[in-house]
């Protein structure tokens, strides 16, 4: 098969995952709560992103506050009301930082072609990504929690490719959970495990 004519950039849009990616959470303050209560660490994370817990959240069905309301009813039985309450808001409320080469990387690749933001959030993440400065970082942003539909669906990835004006199949997509890069595969487009910055350079090398 012949590649793309000379001079065009190997792919048309470059599409991509936000957790774990672009931001990272820092949930030390979480661990040490859950410690001091007597559970295990990383208890209230496998609560809270439980696929019946946390789908209503990613697809806007009910408020982030709603969803810690969930959480804490879960745990509410293992530690007392009060402190599974303060677990869930903590959770809710974790710090979170940029990945600075990793925008860095992106906002070169957007130069050359559309850059779609598709990811599994809640309704707050217009709110976290203006705190974080990133407001202008893609063309368009393709939230969950906004169009109904979540990762591993493959709507979600047709509808972010419509959004960047390119068809599936020349599409970058990128994202750190497996299941979803084999979703994004199986429509055509070029998928990247996500695992570390050098993995999103490699891949875009081509392009820059």
């Amino acid at each position: 098969m012949s590649g793309p004519p000379a001079g065009r950039p190997p792919f048309d849009a470059v599409l991509c995952d936000v957790d774990n990616v672009i931001r990272y959470y820092d949930p030390s303050g979480l661990l040490a709560l859950e410690r001091t209560a007597g559970l295990a660490e990383g208890t209230t994370m496998k609560v809270a992103f439980a696929p019946g817990t946390d789908l209503p959240v990613l697809l806007g069905r009910i408020t982030p506050q709603e969803w810690v309301e969930s959480i804490a009813a879960q745990l509410a039985g293992t530690v007392p009301d009060d402190t599974a309450w303060e677990l869930g808001s903590t959770l809710m409320e974790l710090p979170f930082r940029a990945d600075g080469d990793v925008v860095s990387l992106l906002r070169r690749a957007r130069i050359r072609v559309p850059l779609v933001l598709v990811t599994n959030a809640t309704l707050a993440l217009e709110d976290d990504l203006a705190g974080l400065g990133l407001t202008d970082l893609a063309d368009d942003v393709v939230s969950s929690a906004r169009v109904g539909l979540a990762k591993p669906d493959p709507r979600i990835y047709r509808l972010a490719a419509s959004r960047a004006g390119a068809r599936p199949e020349r599409c970058l997509f990128v994202d750190d959970t497996e299941e979803n890069v084999s979703a994004a595969r199986a429509l055509g487009m070029t998928g990247v495990h996500f695992r570390e910055p050098a993995d999103l350079e490699r891949a875009l090398t081509p392009l820059l």
